[in-house]
């Protein structure tokens, strides 16, 4: 088994975990509802892909053995015991390099409430002290304002533009990233988080 994997993490009501085949309901249901919410910032493929879409259980498995492997980490996100989004870690490299991306969704429902940067923060954390990587990255359309706010809430350095960096919605779209090495926060990105909270009460 890969390092840091299979792995709970957990900070009060946020809770990420592996991704099981018995989530297909709640996360299809959640892909649905929140299509208009997600799909402009969706991944897509450059070239036509040729035969029936996976099934949620080829795409479960796939990224099962992509953990067993050691090339992502791929975490199903929950608030108060409910499924309501996915934190990927992908992009493993180790080496001098020793880096990974983080990308993640919630659902429209429960955004705004500080979910998503404790995963960020948890999973973070999870790369730098299990894993022993130096670095990770999160990348960002310019006109994603909501995630553009979770990195800025965190204290993520951004590196600039990325010009024509990832496919989405059938084109190759700019992405700003950001970025953040274990040196920065030596109590942990979790520790700084805490620390934003209690800054800035709700």
């Amino acid at each position: 088994m890969a390092p840091g994997w299979p792995a709970v993490l957990t900070e009060g009501d946020v809770r990420l975990r592996p991704m099981r085949r018995s989530d297909q309901r709640a996360w299809m249901n959640l892909r649905a509802v929140n299509a208009g919410w997600l799909e402009p910032w969706d991944a897509t493929s450059p070239v036509p892909v040729q035969g029936p879409r996976p099934t949620f259980g080829q795409f479960v498995r796939s990224l099962s053995a992509q953990a067993r492997e050691g090339s992502a980490l791929p975490f199903a996100v929950e608030y108060a015991g409910e499924l309501v989004g996915q934190l990927t870690v992908s992009s493993i490299i180790y080496g001098s390099l020793r880096s990974a991306a983080i990308g993640y969704w919630v659902s429209e429902h429960v955004a705004g409430r500080g979910i998503t940067p404790t995963a960020v923060a948890l999973a973070t954390d999870h790369c730098f002290t299990e894993l022993g990587l130096h670095r990770v990255e999160v990348n960002i359309r310019p006109e994603n304002g909501p995630s553009l706010r979770v990195v800025e809430k965190l204290g993520l350095r951004d590196e600039g533009l990325r010009k024509r960096y990832l496919h989405i919605r059938g084109s190759w779209a700019d992405h700003r990233t950001f970025a953040l090495t274990v040196e920065e926060v030596p109590d942990g990105l979790l520790g700084r988080w805490r620390r934003y909270q209690a800054a800035h009460p709700r």
